[in-house]
């Protein structure tokens, strides 16, 4: 067995994760145990959107302030999608 797959067994610490709102994207390095609200917080701060107007999906699920991107099976280059939230109906 190479040291490459001795390496490759153990999980990256760190995850280059991709954030689009269609317009902007934003590429975060995050650690697995990381809440995601820190990466939210940090898009919406730089995009100049407050958090409440917004929501983040990843693979079409809704993702809270809470998940990780471990709870969430992400992987290094994954994309988070911001959509604008829809109020009323």
């Amino acid at each position: 067995m190479s040291a490459d797959q001795e390496a490759g067994a153990a999980p990256v610490e760190h995850l280059n994760i991709k954030v689009t709102d269609n317009n902007n994207e934003v590429f975060f390095k995050i650690k697995r145990s990381t809440p995601l609200k820190k990466l939210m917080d940090a898009f919406c701060d730089r995009q100049g959107k407050q958090q409440a107007t917004v929501r983040f999906l990843f693979d079409g699920t809704r993702v809270r302030p809470d998940d990780t991107p471990d709870a969430l099976e992400m992987a290094d280059g994954d994309t988070l999608e911001v959509h604008q939230e829809q109020i009323g109906g």
